[in-house]
């Protein structure tokens, strides 16, 4: 549909109240509709509230829906703190290698209490947390081509230190390695 007319002006100014109309047009979902989808969110993969209420706040759910919504799925399990934790540690430790300073630091960052937190670091037995340290410092090492040897150690401790590592088990294992 083309409007002739002879203010352009008018024309660019019309233009935008149609697109900012199209952009804005988003679903306004009912309380049982934004459940069912979060029970979807919270089944394919763990949770942590802060996401949750995140996503409802995304679909524009106020206040009161939330809380309802919220307790819900904490009632019906979808929505289990602790068992994020855990999840989340155990992931981040075997996929990712994190040490344990960095999962502490992301869970703190997604509000997790210290209790739970605390929980989540007892999925992680000592022997392999050492384990998956020599491992990660001795390919590191290799990868290292610097003939220099402190540029060699602080190389390996920066990238042990990112990676959440504590600091004594990494002054350890570079002294042991180098």
């Amino acid at each position: 549909m083309v409007f002739l007319f002879k203010n352009s002006t008018f024309k660019v100014n019309l233009y935008f109240c149609f697109f900012t109309l199209f952009m804005n047009s988003k679903k306004i979902y009912t309380i049982e509709e934004a459940t069912r989808k979060l029970e979807a969110y919270c089944a394919y993969q763990d949770r942590c509230h802060k996401e949750v209420i995140s996503k409802l706040q995304s679909m524009q759910m106020i206040p009161l829906a939330i809380d309802t919504i919220v307790t819900y799925l904490i009632q019906n399990n979808f929505l289990n703190e602790e068992r994020y934790a855990k999840s989340f540690a155990r992931g981040k430790f075997n996929i990712k290698r994190w040490g344990r300073r960095r999962i502490v630091q992301e869970l703190k960052q997604r509000d997790i209490s210290k209790f739970n937190i605390e929980t989540a670091l007892k999925e992680i037995p000592e022997d392999e947390y050492l384990l998956t340290l020599h491992e990660l410092a001795e390919k590191k090492l290799q990868l290292i081509s610097d003939h220099n040897i402190l540029k060699k150690k602080k190389k390996l401790a920066d990238y042990l230190l990112y990676r959440g590592w504590e600091t004594h088990l990494v002054y350890e294992k570079i002294n042991e390695l180098i």
